[in-house]
């Protein structure tokens, strides 16, 4: 979290577009978090060209959008952004990779690795297992370490159980955090 991974989604959709090439972007519907856009913290948004229900079969609904894009403006798709990975289903980012390999399209997809707990999220696992390359985009703790954890707060105050993903709500906020720091928020000495 707080590493530009959106800014960094956007800014290669700029890329492929400024060369004239056609991107789609997509996110999991679980983001609920700007409903149907991609928000970088420096305030650039764009909207994405489909969400990703958790039954939904990726490969499937890329072919029909690189379809309806051939239609409506006679060229190809040359690459699938995606955000917030760590939603997707192990199923989805396997075919991603289809989409990838067999499609030979580029996908690029952006999340992070693990939940507020430390745990894997499933997308994230699949991706570490079977992704081409991986690129850490890394963020700095309060302390100014490397930070490699997001920390949840509810109410301003850290929590370390519950459900993996929380993302509504006024109270719910992370914190990105060093080892350091969030071992001694979670009072581990």
């Amino acid at each position: 979290m707080n590493s530009g991974k959106s800014t960094a989604l956007l800014q290669a959709a700029h890329n492929y577009e400024e060369r004239g090439q056609v991107v789609l972007l997509a996110k999991p519907s679980l983001d609920t978090k700007g409903a149907t856009s991609i928000a970088s913290r420096l305030g650039v948004t764009r909207e994405v060209d489909f969400l990703i229900t958790p039954e939904l079969n990726l490969r499937t609904k890329f072919e029909a959008e690189c379809k309806r894009v051939m239609h409506d403006s006679g060229r190809p798709v040359a690459c699938l952004l995606i955000d917030e990975a760590q939603f997707l289903t192990r199923e989805q980012v396997d075919q991603a990779l289809e989409i990838a390999v067999l499609d030979d399209i580029p996908v690029l997809s952006y999340g992070i690795r693990t939940d507020f707990l430390t745990h894997g999220f499933p997308g994230s696992l699949r991706l570490l297992e079977i992704a081409h390359s991986l690129e850490e985009l890394k963020t700095i703790c309060r302390c100014g370490r490397k930070a490699m954890f997001n920390a949840r707060k509810i109410d301003s105050q850290f929590v370390f159980d519950g459900e993996q993903v929380a993302i509504d709500g006024e109270k719910v906020s992370y914190e990105s955090l060093c080892p350091h720091c969030y071992f001694d928020e979670k009072n581990i000495k």
